[in-house]
């Protein structure tokens, strides 16, 4: 199923093209909680500050390859 910009608008479209961007991006806030949490009490203060320091730019990276990928995914599936 092709969906071009001369198509009408319905938010089930928006939703599931969304969907697995938004999906993606909850696990991996969930993974970096329960990192923390095991980092915090297993390792130390410092190591939980460096893993806080560096885990913005984590993010970001991580953002992009998801946006790449879920993309990649959904134009496979549509095909």
């Amino acid at each position: 199923m092709n969906i071009q910009l001369s198509d009408h608008f319905t938010y089930r479209k928006l939703i599931k093209f969304t969907l697995p961007c938004i999906a993606m991006m909850i696990f991996t806030s969930i993974y970096s909680v329960v990192d923390g949490f095991f980092v915090s009490n297993f390792a130390g203060k410092t190591p939980f500050a460096a893993i806080n320091l560096i885990m913005p730019v984590l993010m970001i990276l991580g953002t992009v390859g998801f946006m790449f990928g879920t993309a990649g995914l959904e134009r496979q599936l549509m095909m």
